[in-house]
């Protein structure tokens, strides 16, 4: 089983991955966007003003997103191919890395019958500042999600959608789509 949590930023997915992770018993990849971070020991105000770290921070976390999928047969990630809906929103890769090989590949794994697709949309009840971001605007939670909701329907991935503000009402629609699941 492969979970993946999507969406733009500050919806739940993390809250919602880390239920995953402890009910089900999987490893929980975290969003390698903060790792990224980290590790090239970066702060979103760099990004903000060099288009060409830009565009190697998001093209860094599109091959790490994918290379950390590949350690494990079971998990719930924090993230996946919406990471492309911010690299349409504040780079200039997306052309290739929608013609990517790698993308491609990745995509039938994403399409296979062992994959669930949660897509958490943006509430104003769960707009939290995530202390990465200096600030949060909802009108770029609403950009970053149109993206990836355009992203899901242009791959034709099957989904399901999570558009409740209460965490009791999203582990019960979790849980009744992933107790259809059969190892």
């Amino acid at each position: 089983m492969k979970v993946y949590f999507v969406g733009s930023h500050s919806t739940g997915k993390t809250t919602c991955a880390r239920y995953v992770s402890e009910q089900y018993q999987v490893p929980m990849i975290t969003e390698v966007a903060r790792m990224i971070l980290s590790e090239k020991e970066l702060h979103v105000d760099s990004l903000r003003y060099n288009i060409n770290l830009v565009d190697e921070y998001q093209e860094a976390i599109f091959h790490r997103q994918i290379s950390e999928e590949t350690k494990y047969e079971t998990f719930v990630s924090d993230r996946s191919f919406d990471n492309l809906a911010y690299v349409a929103q504040h780079s200039r890769i997306l052309s290739k890395l929608l013609h990517s090989q790698e993308l491609h590949t990745y995509l039938e794994t994403l399409r296979g019958q062992s994959s669930f697709i949660f897509y958490v949309r943006p509430t104003k009840a769960t707009l939290k500042a995530d202390g990465v971001r200096e600030s949060l605007s909802w009108d770029g939670v609403l950009a970053i999600d149109a993206n990836v909701k355009f992203l899901l329907e242009m791959f034709g991935l099957r989904y399901f959608q999570i558009n409740m503000d209460n965490m009791q009402e999203r582990v019960r629609f979790i849980d009744s789509i992933l107790s259809t699941y059969k190892q």
